[in-house]
């Protein structure tokens, strides 16, 4: 009896360590969170694969400063997956006339949304010329240029501040922006959302609103924001907002997206 008693107490201990170490080891978040309850997913990426899926994503490639003198190159080798996660790497290298290299991900004429919840887990790298960033882009970018397509930054942050930015620009007689900021940890793992309807844009953070903009139409020439959109993906390196002093002593560094998703109300 005392020998099946110590060897049933064995197997659950053994038991308990193996079920622990399963938790530890999976980054994935696969549960909705408490504010998703009341919306239905639409388009998801997981980045369970090993590459990129080219059928969801485009790859913005070119180094002429991208409207803020930033400093990279960017180019589809920087933007790999691995263990459940999509990874942006900014290098310093020399691709043409560029010192630095990056990837800028869209889903620009492949996925675009009027509406719903934009949601991302991610990682980011915290150093001195860093900018990155998840945010969405008026789909009709091209027939009436920006600011007047709109631009939603839902997860913008630079260098070393533990700060989180969440900014909305549009056009109304010249560049308009409505933007906070919330303190926290950024090299962890967040959710970072945004909840978009015909009466505003609302931001959150790990399911905490932080931020909200009106966007009701005729108020404040917000009707960009009654139009689809596509989403993006990037990390930047300098630039007119983080400033052109880059710390190479933290390159390469890593961007983790451990998931996009985006959901519509029922």
């Amino acid at each position: 009896m005392k020998n099946f008693c110590f060897a049933l107490f064995v197997f659950a201990f053994v038991l308990s360590i193996t079920s622990c170490a399963e938790t530890s080891n999976s980054s994935k978040e696969t549960t909705s969170p408490a504010d998703s309850v009341n919306y239905k997913l639409v388009w998801s990426d997981e980045f369970d694969g090993n590459s990129v899926d080219t059928t969801a994503w485009n790859f913005e490639i070119g180094g002429h400063g991208w409207g803020n003198h930033e400093q990279e190159y960017y180019q589809p080798a920087n933007a790999t997956v691995s263990d459940g996660n999509l990874i942006i790497t900014g290098k310093k290298e020399d691709v043409q006339n560029s010192h630095y290299t990056s990837s800028r991900m869209t889903t620009k004429g492949k996925h675009e949304f009027l509406y719903g919840k934009i949601e991302a887990r991610i990682k980011i790298p915290v150093g001195q010329g860093f900018w990155p960033a998840f945010w969405m882009l008026g789909a009709n970018i091209d027939t009436i240029d920006w600011p007047a397509c709109g631009e939603v930054d839902i997860m913008e942050h630079i260098n070393t501040d533990s700060l989180l930015y969440g900014t909305l620009h549009w056009d109304n007689n010249g560049h308009m922006q409505s933007g906070d900021t919330l303190a926290y940890t950024p090299s962890d793992y967040h959710m970072y959302a945004v909840e978009w309807d015909s009466a505003s844009i609302r931001w959150y953070l790990d399911g905490k609103q932080f931020h909200e903009v009106n966007i009701l139409n005729g108020i404040n020439s917000t009707s960009e924001f009654h139009k689809p959109f596509y989403l993006l993906l990037n990390l930047a390196l300098g630039g007119d907002w983080p400033g052109q002093t880059i710390d190479n002593s933290k390159l390469p560094a890593k961007m983790f997206v451990d998931y996009v998703r985006v959901y519509r109300k029922e």
